[in-house]
């Protein structure tokens, strides 16, 4: 599995036509082989900055199968013209990882 990591920066003023938009850009991608799931986060901190994430089965899913798609290009023209500046986009392995909830409900087992 391979994680898709990009921290989008919308235009101000922009942020409740962006979440809007996408809405109906998620759908797209969603559809897409190698697609596993996505999130998308709105910083406290920071209005208009957002993080995306998204769980491709393998790294070819995103840049090659996805970029290359004429489904890209819709996504394209729906989401691209919120970004300032343009996002850099990352793809992430996992090494280790932990959740307290696995670890509870072992615990409470062996009990």
């Amino acid at each position: 599995m391979i994680l898709e990591h990009a921290r989008l920066v919308v235009k101000p003023g922009m942020a409740t036509e962006f979440e809007s938009a996408f809405g109906h850009a998620k759908q797209i991608i969603a559809g897409m082989p190698g697609f596993r799931s996505l999130s998308l986060s709105r910083c406290i901190e920071r209005p208009g900055a957002y993080l995306l994430l998204v769980e491709w089965e393998a790294l070819e899913d995103h840049t090659e199968g996805f970029r290359g798609s004429p489904e890209y290009q819709q996504w394209r023209r729906l989401l691209h013209h919120f970004y300032e500046p343009f996002p850099t986009v990352e793809h992430y392995e996992q090494v280790d990882a932990r959740s307290p909830l696995r670890s509870n409900l072992t615990a409470t087992r062996q009990a």
